[in-house]
């Protein structure tokens, strides 16, 4: 590492030729904003899931993925002669220093960074609820945990977490006398939905604390299938149970 710094142009000018009519790549000629918004999607998981592991190789290699995925956009839109990446830094930058005025502009204080959102909402949207610009494509954990927030800033949200609490032990009750499949479905998106809202309320991402669940159950699961020496599948509950206490002690 060097105090050189970045140059982007090297990137720009590889996503031109790809994209060149004559002598591009096929299939990125073709490629349009919605057929590579999935590989954007998939690069900022990965990006996450290399920052959960701690592995600071892949991370570097997955944040270049990602920088690439907003070369390409940026590049469609130029030739679209919507904007250009130019434009994309320019306008990340100015919104960085609206939002913090007082550390990057000059002024005294800030009303924070939520308020000056929402006060910026209400200038470029006639939508003036609290929970207008929560993307549709969120996760549903985080868009849960995003309109919760947002309805916090009205006033509509528990005093405290004992009531969250029995919040969640009543979505459970109402889960267990659901009569059909339609309303076993919606209740146990209410019972999601207040787990999400306990989870906020002790200050713990839900979708974060969710993905490192997965990664401790696949962990103990093939520790598990380990032990057994490929006769897991073969095993009584009970004694599946039993390695996976054992897995649980060995952590």
């Amino acid at each position: 590492m060097d105090g050189d710094a970045a140059d982007i142009t090297p990137l720009q000018q590889i996503l031109g030729r790809l994209r060149d009519p004559a002598n591009g790549c096929d299939w990125a000629i073709t490629q349009t904003f919605s057929s590579i918004a999935p590989y954007t999607l998939e690069e900022a998981y990965e990006t996450a899931d290399a920052i959960a592991r701690g592995d600071m190789a892949a991370l570097k290699d997955e944040l270049g993925d990602l920088l690439l995925q907003v070369v390409f956009h940026s590049r469609i839109a130029e030739e679209a002669r919507h904007f250009d990446l130019a434009d994309v830094i320019a306008t990340i930058c100015a919104k960085m220093i609206r939002r913090r005025p007082h550390i990057l502009a000059d002024a005294t204080a800030s009303p924070g960074w939520e308020a000056i959102k929402a006060m910026e909402r209400a200038q470029t949207s006639n939508d003036v609820s609290a929970l207008s610009g929560v993307a549709l494509a969120l996760p549903a954990l985080t868009r849960a945990e995003k309109l919760q927030k947002r309805a916090k800033t009205t006033g509509f949200d528990w005093d405290n977490i004992t009531d969250v609490q029995a919040k969640l032990l009543e979505e459970i009750d109402e889960l267990d006398h659901a009569s059909d499949n339609e309303a076993v479905a919606e209740e146990m998106g209410d019972l999601l939905f207040a787990a999400v809202n306990l989870a906020r309320h002790h200050g713990v991402n839900a979708e974060m604390a969710l993905a490192a669940a997965n990664r401790k159950f696949e962990r103990r699961f093939r520790a598990m299938e380990a032990m057994a020496d490929g006769r897991f599948a073969g095993l009584s509950l009970e004694e599946k149970e039993a390695l996976w206490q054992v897995v649980k002690c060995m952590e």
